[in-house]
């Protein structure tokens, strides 16, 4: 990128995007700092699952956050919100953390430019009850469900607010309300892709000029019965629960499926000159930002990566960048099979088989597991602190090459080098595919 384009606020691409404000909750630390040293350490946040009884399932072990409670950020909100699921609370907990590193609500602000855009799962979601109702509503005989109980239980037991806490979209709205973000609002729901495509549609939202300021990421919480069974069903998932901080082991010959973990991720993005007027501290730049679909299976990426290969182009295009001017790479890396081999093929078919070769690649999956929703902002979020540190975080578990996943992966230990451009991906079932390219600005 050159330096006129880089002092420019606006490019052929609309107005320039950068990120203000960053917040997480992860299995490794409950907000940025602490998250960032345990990856830059190598330290796994992987370990038995304690959230319900999983003795009976193949896989046992997850990514878990610990020791976290609303009250910690605020006593006054986990009051308020004392009712949300695990996937809501790590959201607030997130965006107040971004917003109060952006500082942008002590500055002079119009709450209709200020939006939310997040990539969220599903909310509360109370299975214990709901197995009670059904039981209580069984025919002793035939041991069907008398729907007329069902109903009569559920009116009368039934939290009236439950209805909307358990949307995928209700996290945005509590956002909105507790910040006065007031301009567009939307949740994207496109599994282990949305927060990555919430944050690269929310940087669309400002360059068309439809906002200055949005609050950008996700969260997800999935570690219960109903979920671990399904991806179990699937065979996606790691067995190796007797040593849960190796079951994680992206691009390494013996991975055998990812590890299911939880948590939140939000940036605050904000067009250039706005947060320049303000004195804002700009961690780095959105250049680019490319989605695409395989067009497939459902369950199964491409087999030569074609949509993978489709969304590292098209955000590079995005970015008015060459293959050869990213320097670094934040792999989607889930530890599966397949997924590793598939994203390998793609990457070499974007940047070619020598500028991959010396491309330096990891994947923060191996420590944190896998975010489902929540993945792909924590990703970007230590992507721009690789950028602004100087330093890449590793692979983790990287014992036995494969032959098919040959690239750099930097393996097992943090790495020092200087970072202009990196690019982040995201890809999801139903064959979604996300690539964001972030700056030094």
């Amino acid at each position: 990128m050159t330096a006129t384009r880089r002092g420019q606020s606006l490019d052929p691409r609309g107005r320039r995007v950068v990120v203000t404000g960053l917040g997480c909750v992860t299995p490794v630390g409950n907000d940025v700092s602490s998250t960032w040293l345990s990856l830059c350490q190598g330290r796994s946040g992987i370990g038995p699952i304690s959230l319900f009884d999983a003795q009976s399932f193949p896989t046992r072990i997850a990514g878990e956050v610990s020791g976290f409670s609303l009250e910690d950020y605020s006593l006054e909100l986990a009051r308020r919100f004392a009712t949300l699921g695990r996937n809501a609370q790590f959201c607030l907990a997130a965006s107040l953390q971004a917003v109060c590193d952006s500082g942008f609500q002590e500055s002079p602000r119009q709450p209709e430019r200020t939006g939310v855009y997040l990539g969220s799962g599903e909310g509360r979601t109370d299975l214990p009850l709901l197995a009670s109702l059904i039981h209580r509503s069984c025919d002793q005989e035939g041991g069907r469900v008398d729907r007329s109980q069902f109903l009569r239980l559920g009116i009368r037991e039934i939290d009236p607010y439950s209805e909307s806490e358990q949307e995928p979209e209700d996290a945005a709205a509590q956002i909105a309300e507790l910040f006065d973000a007031q301009g567009p609002n939307s949740n994207c729901v496109t599994a282990c892709a949305a927060a990555a495509q919430a944050i690269g549609e929310a940087a669309e939202v400002i360059r068309r000029g439809e906002a200055d300021l949005m609050i950008a990421g996700g969260s997800h919480s999935m570690i219960h019965p109903l979920a671990v069974t399904g991806f179990c069903l699937l065979h996606a998932m790691s067995t190796s629960n007797d040593h849960p901080q190796e079951a994680s082991r992206p691009f390494d010959r013996d991975r055998n499926g990812f590890v299911l973990s939880e948590g939140a991720g939000v940036l605050v993005l904000e067009e250039y000159e706005h947060a320049r007027r303000r004195g804002a501290r700009i961690h780095g730049e959105l250049l680019g930002y490319g989605a695409t679909a395989d067009a497939y299976r459902v369950t199964d990426m491409h087999p030569a990566g074609r949509g993978a290969a489709a969304a590292m182009r098209s955000a590079l295009r995005s970015a008015r960048l060459d293959p050869s001017e990213i320097n670094y790479l934040s792999a989607h890396g889930t530890s599966t099979e397949v997924n590793d081999r598939t994203e390998t093929l793609a990457i070499k078919s974007v940047f070619g088989e020598e500028h991959a070769k010396r491309l330096p690649i990891s994947s923060i999956k191996s420590m944190l597991g896998h975010l489902v929703a929540a993945g792909g902002a924590v990703e970007a979020i230590a992507t721009l602190r690789a950028i602004n540190d100087s330093t890449l975080p590793p692979t983790i578990n990287y014992q036995t090459p494969d032959p098919e996943c040959d690239l750099d992966y930097v393996p097992n230990t943090a790495r020092d080098t200087r970072i202009e451009n990196a690019l982040s991906n995201s890809f999801g079932f139903g064959g979604q595919n996300v690539a964001l390219v972030f700056g030094r600005c």
